[in-house]
C-alpha cells in the first residue's frame, strides 16, 4: 500500500472563481480597517479627482486609504515594500483588492493628499469616542525624538554652506563653458556629469540652510541688542555700572552663531537632538495620551526643548475633542519635568484642567516622594508656583496620579517605534514629516480600537462587497 497523503498538485485550477473573503479569518485586522475606512469621510481626498470621467482610471481613493493605513498598523511604509507586498502578501491583496498600485503612484498618493492623510486623525478619534474608548480624566504629555531621513553628517555651518554654493557654481559654470566650447552655444550635447544632475535641488537645499540659519543669526543679534539696551537703561536709572562681566555684543554674538551653527543639508528643516544614546538628526514628537493609550493630540516639532510645547498641546487636545463632539473635559495632565516653568506653571489653563508637571527629573522626583512623608495644613503664602507644584507633586492624590504618568504615554512610544519599527521618518521636510507623525497616530489609535473589540461596527456583517472584493 502507498503513502495516504493529501493531494499537491500546484497546477490544480480553480472551479470557481477565488474569493478573497475566504483568504482572511473574520477577525483579522485587514477586515476591521476596511470597516473603519468606511466610516471615514475622504471628501477632501475625492474632490481633486476629475468628475466628466475623462482621463486615465485612478485606483479608488478608499482603497489607497485603506492600504496605507493597514501598511502603517503592521510598520510597513516603504512604498517599494508595500507594493512588493500586493503581490505575494494575502492581506495587502485584499486591501487592495487583487490590484497592485505601484510604488510611484503609492508615493504621489501619500505626498498630494498629505493634508488630508494627517486630518483623519480626528476622524479615527471620533471612532474611538464613539467606541467609549476616549476617557480624558486624566492625560498625560510627553515628546520623543523621531530620527529625521538625514544624517548628523550633513550637517554644515553658514560659512561651509556659502563655499559650497559657490563651489557649484563655479563648476557649472566651468561645465557649461566646455559643453559651449565643445558642442557649441546652440546644441545641448550630452548630458552634465553626475555630480552636477541634480545641482538644482541640491542647491536650493543649501540655500534653505542658509536662510535658516541667517534668521537665527538675526534673531539672536535682535535678542542681544534688547538686553544691552534694557542694561544701559538701568544703567542710566541708576547711575551705577552693572555689576558682572560685560556682556558680549550682537555682531559678535551673530558672528558666533555663523561659526558654530549648523544646518542640516540634507533636511534642513530637522535639527540636532540629544537623547539618552546620544545625539540624532531629527524632531521632537508630541502626543496627549489618555489612560487607555489613545493619543488625543498629537504635532511635530523642530525644536529639541520640550519647554514651548505644554500649553500649545494641551489647546489642540481640546479642540480636537470639541472637534468630535466629546462631552468629557481634561480633568488632569500630566508631564514631566522638561515641561516646567515659571511661565508654564503660572498660565490660565481653560475650563479648569489641572496641571501635574514634575519640578525635577523622573529619579530625584522618586527620591523625595519616598522620603519626604504627605504635606498636610494649608499651602503656606507667598510661595512661587514651582514651589506649589513640588507640594502638589508631594500629597497623596499627587503621587497618586503622577505615578501614572509614566505607564500611559511612554508605552505609546515604545509600540510606534520598536513595536512597529517605525523609528525613522521615510520622508523629508517639517510638514512631511508631521503628516507621517499624524498617520503614525492615527493607525496607533486604530490598533488601539480593534484590540478594544468596542468598535460600533464590531459584530455586525462585514459587507464585503462595498469594497469591491466579491
Amino acid at each position: 500500500m502507498g503513502y495516504n497523503f493529501l493531494p499537491c498538485d500546484r497546477d490544480q485550477l480553480y472551479l470557481l472563481p477565488p474569493a478573497l473573503q475566504d483568504w482572511l479569518p473574520e477577525g483579522d485586522l485587514a477586515w476591521f480597517i476596511l470597516d473603519a475606512v468606511a466610516q471615514l469621510d475622504l471628501a477632501a481626498i475625492e474632490q481633486t479627482y476629475r468628475r466628466d470621467g475623462w482621463g486615465q482610471a485612478a485606483y479608488e481613493p478608499a482603497m489607497m486609504v485603506a492600504l496605507l493605513l493597514y501598511a502603517y498598523c503592521v510598520g510597513e511604509r516603504s512604498s517599494q515594500q508595500i507594493e512588493r507586498r500586493c503581490e505575494r502578501d494575502i492581506a495587502f491583496r485584499v486591501m487592495a483588492a487583487n490590484q497592485c498600485p505601484d510604488h510611484t503612484t503609492l508615493a504621489r498618493f501619500r505626498k498630494t493628499h498629505e493634508t488630508a492623510l494627517a486630518a483623519l486623525f480626528t476622524d479615527v478619534l471620533r471612532l474611538c469616542a464613539e467606541a467609549g474608548v476616549v476617557k480624558v480624566g486624566v492625560v498625560a504629555l510627553d515628546g520623543t525624538k523621531m530620527k529625521a531621513d538625514a544624517a548628523l553628517a550633513a550637517n554644515r555651518t553658514v560659512g561651509a554652506i556659502k563655499e559650497t554654493v559657490q563651489a557649484m557654481l563655479t563648476e557649472a559654470q566651468g561645465a557649461d563653458e566646455a559643453e559651449d566650447r565643445l558642442y557649441g552655444t546652440e546644441q545641448r550635447g550630452d548630458e552634465l556629469p553626475e555630480a552636477l544632475q541634480n545641482r538644482q535641488s541640491r542647491r536650493a537645499r543649501l540655500q534653505a540652510c542658509q536662510a535658516h540659519l541667517t534668521q537665527e543669526a538675526d534673531a539672536a543679534q535682535a535678542e542681544q541688542a534688547a538686553k544691552l539696551e534694557t542694561r544701559q537703561a538701568g544703567e542710566a536709572a541708576t547711575g551705577q555700572k552693572t555689576r558682572g562681566r560685560k556682556p558680549k555684543t550682537s555682531q559678535a554674538v551673530a558672528a558666533e552663531i555663523d561659526a558654530t551653527t549648523k544646518a542640516n543639508v540634507t533636511d534642513p528643516d530637522s535639527r540636532i537632538m540629544k537623547t539618552q544614546r546620544g545625539y540624532v538628526q531629527g524632531y521632537n514628537a508630541q502626543a496627549v495620551v489618555t489612560a487607555e493609550q489613545v493619543i488625543v493630540a498629537a504635532e511635530l516639532t523642530p525644536q529639541a526643548n520640550d519647554l514651548q510645547q505644554l500649553h500649545p498641546m494641551l489647546t489642540q487636545a481640546r479642540e480636537n475633542l470639541q472637534a468630535i463632539d466629546h462631552t468629557q473635559a481634561i480633568g488632569t495632565m500630566l508631564a514631566d519635568a522638561g515641561y516646567c516653568s515659571e511661565a508654564n506653571l503660572t498660565a490660565v489653563v481653560p475650563e479648569g484642567a489641572e496641571l501635574l508637571v514634575a519640578t525635577t527629573k523622573d529619579w530625584k522626583q522618586r527620591l523625595a516622594q519616598r522620603e519626604q512623608p504627605p504635606p498636610r495644613g494649608r499651602i503656606p503664602k507667598g510661595r512661587t508656583a514651582r514651589k506649589r507644584m513640588d507640594r502638589a507633586l508631594l500629597t497623596k492624590r499627587g503621587r497618586c496620579l503622577y505615578k501614572t504618568r509614566g505607564q500611559t504615554v511612554e508605552p505609546v512610544f515604545g509600540q510606534i517605534k520598536v513595536g512597529r519599527g517605525c523609528d525613522r521618518f521615510m520622508r523629508r521636510g517639517d510638514q512631511a514629516c508631521a503628516s507621517e507623525w499624524k498617520l503614525l497616530c492615527t493607525t496607533h489609535n486604530l490598533l488601539k480600537l480593534w484590540r478594544s473589540g468596542k468598535a460600533s461596527w464590531a459584530g455586525q456583517p462585514r459587507g464585503s462587497w462595498q469594497y469591491g472584493l466579491s
